[in-house]
């Protein structure tokens, strides 16, 4: 009994201790490194709002002054040092302008969330199920009331057979439950009131200064001389619903916005195909 106790009292506690150390310094390394990233993308997406949205659109489809650099393939297919050139030093004889200003931490967050919008970040298994979310988006979630998915659905809302596409799942749903959030101006209601009294609620198609076609949800469109008008208002809302944080549980949402991504998946398949023949 004492020789065995004298031997527990020297058991060599060196490879164990060793072993503990090497795990706790790679949980540390990963740990910190996945808070790098999570403060990367926040500086990214700051600075992106506060100096390319007004121009490219917060979703980074384009907008009046600047051109799509989400899901066009010229800007897709640059490397993170080309882009990270462009932001350098503009482009010439174009509106876009140098952000040399910026420093280079900065500028690398900022081509970091330009690749969520992308969607070429490293691709994450989605949770829910694709079918189950086409049958919100038919059924229950009203979506193809106002909406279209390959060739089925309404026409008040835009097409969203290609709407996953360069954006990230978080994008996504947020798009769905908040609508309103950072709403694009060519998204907002729009409420004419005519001469007689009569409103008109909807979204436009096409307008200018003497005149507005406006789109109302039963698929009519409207011409309408601005001059004729008793009152024409924007509202800072979309025609969208924004009640679906509620309407819908965590899993529909998940269903519906993985069905969603089943489609861009689709797109980029299409994208790639074309882009060979091209090459041909």
């Amino acid at each position: 009994m004492k020789v065995l106790l004298k031997e527990k009292r020297h058991i060599n506690w060196k490879p164990r201790l060793l072993l503990l150390l090497c795990a706790t310094t790679v949980f540390l390394f990963w740990a910190g490194k996945s808070f790098g990233q999570g403060e990367e993308h926040a500086a990214g997406k700051k600075t992106y709002a506060a100096s390319c949205a007004g121009c490219h659109g917060l979703d980074g489809k384009g907008g009046e002054r600047a051109p799509d650099i989400a899901t066009r393939p010229q800007v897709r297919q640059l490397s993170d040092a080309a882009v990270l050139e462009v932001l350098q030093k503009g482009v010439p004889n174009t509106t876009m302008p140098s952000f040399s200003f910026l420093d280079i931490k900065t500028r690398k967050s900022l081509v970091a969330y330009l690749r969520t919008l992308q969607g070429t970040t490293v691709e994450v298994k989605l949770p829910g199920d694709a079918q189950r979310g086409r049958e919100v988006f038919f059924g229950m979630g009203g979506c193809s009331g106002c909406h279209m998915i390959q060739g089925q659905g309404g026409f008040f809302g835009s097409d969203l057979g290609g709407f996953a596409q360069g954006r990230s799942a978080e994008v996504v749903r947020e798009a769905i439950v908040a609508p309103n959030r950072e709403i694009e101006p060519r998204r907002r209601t729009i409420v004419a009131t005519l001469a007689n009294g009569t409103t008109l609620e909807g979204i436009a198609r096409n307008e200018d200064n003497f005149s507005l076609q406006l789109l109302t949800p039963d698929g009519a469109i409207h011409l309408l001389p601005k001059g004729s008008l008793a009152k024409l208002s924007y509202l800072e809302r979309s025609p969208m619903p924004a009640d679906y944080g509620t309407k819908l549980s965590a899993a529909e949402l998940d269903d519906l916005v993985k069905y969603l991504f089943s489609f861009a998946k689709g797109q980029k398949n299409n994208s790639k195909h074309a882009g060979e023949e091209e090459d041909d």
